[in-house]
Formats: C-alpha cells, sequence, structure tokens
C-alpha cells in the first residue's frame, strides 16, 4: 500500500501519516526523515517531530536521508513493515539545493516504489496553492513539487488531502 498525504504548513500531516501507519498491522516501522537542521528554528521543529514520535505507541525505527531515499525504501522492502517519508518537499530541496538532477531522483524513487512490497506513507507539502513566487529557483521548487506530487500520486493507491488537521480523502 503507498499512500500520499499533502497539505499545507502545520496542517497536521504528519501526525496523520504517523496515526495511518499506527493503524496498520506492521511488525517494523520506519521513519525516514529528509529534514537538515540548517537553522535554530529548525533544529526545533526537527526536535518537535522527534519528541511527537516518541510520544507515539509506535517503536520508530529513525533514518535520516536527506537525499537518498530509495537506499533505505530497497532496504525496507517487506509486506510487515512500514515506512514514513517525512517529507517529500524538503527532499526535493535539498536535491535541488545539491544541483542533482531532480527527473533521475524522481524517477528512481517512482520505480522504487512501484517495487516494494511493504505499506509507504509518504508526506508532502502542496506549494502551488498560493500565489506564484518572484524568484526562478523558487519558481521552479514549485513546479518540481507539483510534477512530484502528481507522479506519486499517480502511481498511489490513496492520496489523501489535510487541511486544519481534517483529512479529505482524493483518492483509494
Amino acid at each position: 500500500m503507498i499512500e500520499l498525504v499533502l497539505g499545507g504548513a502545520r496542517s497536521g500531516k504528519s501526525h496523520y501519516a504517523e496515526a495511518t501507519a499506527a493503524s496498520l498491522d506492521c511488525s517494523y516501522y520506519y521513519y525516514i526523515a529528509t529534514a537538515e537542521a540548517q537553522d535554530a528554528e529548525m533544529a526545533r521543529r526537527i526536535a518537535q517531530h522527534q519528541q511527537d514520535r516518541l510520544n507515539a505507541k509506535i517503536d520508530w525505527q529513525l533514518i535520516e536521508a536527506p537525499q537518498d531515499i530509495c537506499t533505505p525504501l530497497a532496504q525496507f522492502n517487506q509486506p510487515q513493515q512500514c515506512i514514513v517519508i517525512d517529507c517529500l518537499t524538503l527532499w526535493l530541496t535539498n536535491l535541488l539545493l545539491a544541483g542533482a538532477d531532480i527527473n533521475a531522483s524522481k524517477q528512481a524513487l517512482i520505480d522504487q516504489l512501484r517495487m516494494t512490497q511493504a505499506n509507504v506513507i509518504l508526506v508532502s507539502n502542496e506549494v502551488g496553492l498560493g500565489i506564484v513566487p518572484l524568484g526562478e529557483l523558487s519558481r521552479r521548487f514549485v513546479d518540481e513539487a507539483g510534477w512530484l506530487n502528481q507522479a506519486i500520486a499517480a502511481i498511489a493507491d490513496k492520496v489523501t488531502f489535510i487541511a486544519a488537521g481534517l483529512p479529505l480523502r482524493m483518492k483509494g
């Protein structure tokens, strides 16, 4: 099962993804975190996410993967495993800033998701609902995020949009 969880900042995406994972009858739970603490504010956000997971009833195995999320997806590829990837837009940001080949990275992720036997819940921001950004890099980010979300949604079994902590089922 592959589920894409979309929403805006602070919409409740991560909480929903974690609760969805907890509702699955899995033997192993993996949390692939893509965030990097580049400043104090992001470090606080990461610490809050970590604390939230500690308070959960799941024994998460944390994997920090700012750019390479395909390797752990390939490694943890059994039906009794559940993987939460949080979040695709931070992963995309990391790739853009590193000058990576976005299309190749996206295709590798799609290919790996198509092969997985694990339950995978991917969290991503829906960033295309606002105004068109002024800067070239910002516009590229919005475009790439939209294309990434569309590609994942096309192969996902379920797509859920979160607004104000409330889920809206879009697919599945």
